[in-house]
């Protein structure tokens, strides 16, 4: 469980009394300045006391009901089972919706840590495993840990795997027949995005129906779901698919898509950065099918598509959402084509 992939979960560790709180406490503000959302987790080993006996919020509780509170800036979920969840299956459920979790807790625990040397010890305990850096009683604690999650915390962000996603549709009235299928040179402009965005990916699935060339037969392919419209049904099967991935979602119709700009898209995967719909400089509406999702950015889009909005780029309201403006040079990757002679003009221009 030491590096569960795509889980940014770090143990502070050490015995009673080794200023494990106080160091937490103490970097969080730098944390939360930087753009992380963080979340601390602890084992204390006994029962929670967390509401008074005999209030109407613990009655209900004791009476069976898991209790929400809610109040002005704040939120407490008080519920059954928690000694029926692993601390793995309680991490992959934080990650679903922070940037960092640190778990309190002695050299036991199977993750990443960094060990609280106490004011007589100079090492950790010989049996601790996966051990990043020992930090001792009398140095710079914090400057030592923010340093160590400066290097672990992307690799674990990027340890994920990236998938590409291209939308493909039925016949498309403007231009007369099925985008996908239309021919950017020797290839159809299905092949071409295939083959811009391939090297970068795991793995290269089709998003929607329709007839696909003989030679991308072999490519996977997920139905859009159910009750959703437009490319949105097709990135929530996407993601819905492969729940702990990553996606470059590309739409089929963009004849000048390059390698450098999908490299570009892939360079936003980095802590905080949930999605990248980018936003062209010349004020055009955002870009959100040539656009980098996070696994973290499923719930956004979910609860969008609860709601009855289909329209990806409304995610963009969230803090954790980019809007980046391409370089000029990788614009005219994002420049997509409706009529025959969209596609005969960006055929000149392609690169």
């Amino acid at each position: 469980m030491a590096e569960t992939v795509g889980v940014p979960a770090l143990a502070v560790c050490g015995w009673r009394n080794s200023g494990k709180t106080t160091l937490i406490e103490t970097v969080m503000p730098r944390l939360l300045a930087s753009g992380l959302k963080v979340a601390v987790l602890k084992e204390p080993g006994r029962p929670l006391d967390v509401d008074r006996p005999l209030k109407d919020s613990d009655r209900l509780f004791r009476a069976g009901a898991d209790v929400v509170f809610l109040a002005a800036g704040e939120q407490f979920l008080r519920r059954h089972g928690g000694g029926d969840m692993r601390l793995e299956d309680a991490l992959r459920e934080l990650a679903e919706f922070y940037d960092l979790v640190l778990v309190e807790g002695h050299h036991g625990i199977p993750l990443p840590k960094v060990w609280l040397a106490g004011a007589g010890d100079a090492f950790c305990p010989g049996n601790a495993t996966d051990v990043l850096a020992t930090l001792p009683w009398n140095g710079d604690r914090p400057a030592a840990l923010l340093a160590t999650l400066d290097e672990w915390l992307p690799r674990i962000w990027r340890s994920a795997p990236v998938y590409a996603g291209v939308l493909i549709g039925g016949a498309s009235s403007r231009m007369g027949s099925a985008k996908h299928l239309l021919k950017a040179g020797d290839q159809s402009l299905l092949e071409r995005t295939v083959g811009q965005v391939a090297g970068a990916a795991a793995e290269t699935v089709l998003l929607g129906c329709g007839e696909v060339p003989d030679t991308l037969a072999g490519l996977r392919r997920l139905a859009d779901v159910p009750d959703v419209s437009g490319p949105m049904a097709g990135i929530l099967s996407a993601m819905r698919w492969a729940p702990r991935g990553s996606w470059l979602i590309v739409a089929c119709d963009m004849p000048q898509l390059t390698r450098k700009a999908v490299d570009w898209l892939l360079s936003w995967r980095r802590p905080g950065v949930w999605a990248a719909i980018p936003r062209l400089a010349d004020n055009r509406p955002l870009e959100p099918l040539l656009a980098y999702y996070d696994f973290r950015a499923r719930p956004l889009l979910e609860r969008l598509a609860a709601s009855g909005c289909f329209r990806a780029a409304e995610i963009t309201r969230s803090s954790k959402v980019m809007t980046p403006v391409p370089p000029a040079d990788l614009a005219k990757a994002w420049t997509n084509v409706n009529r025959p002679e969209d596609l005969a003009d960006a055929s000149e221009d392609r690169p």
